[in-house]
């Protein structure tokens, strides 16, 4: 019998971890700042209708449903656990990601969210509350696939980055929809972009209440009407679905954030970790896979490909060892043995050789998503 104690299985989380604390390499250089983030919130556009307006974090009952209220939400493992002085950006209404992410320049600060966080979700994105305790809120974020909660991504939040709106869930049930394709564009109160409001994120979708020339009237969560530009969107009829991308759809979004700061848990175009790229790549193109690069792998209903038959727009997975089944990064494939990736703290979204990112075996297998091709 063999003296040695068996090699302990690895948790998702744990295999996260060494994919965010993975050596520096090959940086690419990062984007030019996003437009920085207003300090005009929801409560100060227009009303979208007479009476009292939802409050962000007035209403919130377990069990009951909420919306995201800010330009990104950023879910906790645990509530409070927070750096004071560092994370607060990233806590109030509205957010400022420009200011967070500038508070996290420097790698180790950057690296320390690394287990920390769960998730982002999108402004006016649909949540169960689950949990309130104090200011935080638990939720589950209802587009998020995961194996850990049927009804979506689990993780807490400040309670003033959700509300209650019964008219926004209204419109958002029945409404032409505007998904913003700019990589930021920003709400404003006037259709020639006077009184500017919130930033949103690309893949951030709200209902349709209107067009006006050159620009698209949308339901804010908060009771609130704004414009965004008619070039920043496009506007779908109530449950038409995006037509079904070609491979080259796919890659070319995902080059639009080439150099792109990595961020562990991040969904938007303010940082993406692996799984949050590529989740959202697919997502905006209206293909719904999971959250998570394991479960992306493992419970995504995906199509698995040998290595030698790997194509263009292929997910490549990497384990957290030779031969192991506990999966810690995923890359888009580009084809001649290149891969389209947000890495791990130190870097940014990047292109380089499979190969080369792979030195010591850890490749763990490649799923194909449908798409036109």
């Amino acid at each position: 019998m063999s003296t040695h104690s068996p090699t302990p299985r690895l948790t998702r989380r744990d295999g996260l971890r060494l994919a965010a604390t993975g050596t520096a390499g090959l940086a690419v250089a990062g984007l030019a700042s996003l437009a920085p983030a207003s300090a005009v919130g929801p409560a100060d556009l227009p009303a979208e209708r007479p009476g009292p307006r939802p409050e962000p974090g007035v209403g919130l009952t377990p069990g009951g449903v909420a919306h995201v209220a800010v330009t990104a939400t950023t879910l906790w493992v645990d509530p409070r656990t927070n750096r004071p002085g560092i994370d607060d950006p990233s806590l109030t209404n509205p957010v400022d990601l420009d200011a967070w992410n500038a508070n996290m320049e420097d790698t180790e600060t950057r690296r320390w969210l690394t287990g920390e966080l769960e998730s982002q979700a999108v402004l006016g994105s649909e949540v169960i509350v689950d949990e309130i305790d104090g200011d935080w809120a638990h939720i589950v974020v209802t587009a998020q696939g995961t194996p850990r909660d049927p009804r979506g991504y689990p993780g807490w939040v400040p309670t003033i980055h959700l509300v209650v709106d019964d008219g926004f869930a209204d419109h958002a049930a029945s409404a032409p929809t505007a998904t913003v394709t700019a990589l930021t564009s920003t709400l404003s109160g006037t259709p020639s972009g006077n009184h500017p409001g919130v930033d949103v994120s690309f893949d951030t979708i709200l209902p349709v209440l209107g067009r006006t020339g050159h620009a698209v009237r949308v339901a804010v969560p908060g009771g609130g009407r704004a414009h965004l530009p008619a070039d920043d969107v496009v506007v779908r009829e109530d449950g038409e679905q995006p037509p079904l991308p070609t491979v080259e759809d796919i890659v070319a979004t995902g080059e639009r954030f080439l150099g792109l700061r990595y961020l562990w848990a991040g969904v938007s175009a303010y940082g993406f970790d692996c799984s949050g790229y590529t989740y959202t790549l697919f997502h905006h193109h209206g293909i719904a896979i999971d959250r998570d690069a394991g479960d992306q792998m493992n419970h995504s209903g995906l199509e698995p490909v040998e290595r030698v038959d790997i194509q263009r727009g292929d997910l490549v997975f990497f384990a957290t060892e030779p031969g192991g089944d506990s999966i810690r990064h995923v890359a888009l494939y580009l084809g001649d043995d290149q891969i389209m990736q947000a890495p791990n703290a130190a870097r940014s979204v990047e292109i380089m050789s499979l190969t080369e990112y792979d030195p010591t075996g850890e490749y763990a297998g490649a799923r194909r998503v449908r798409l036109a091709r």
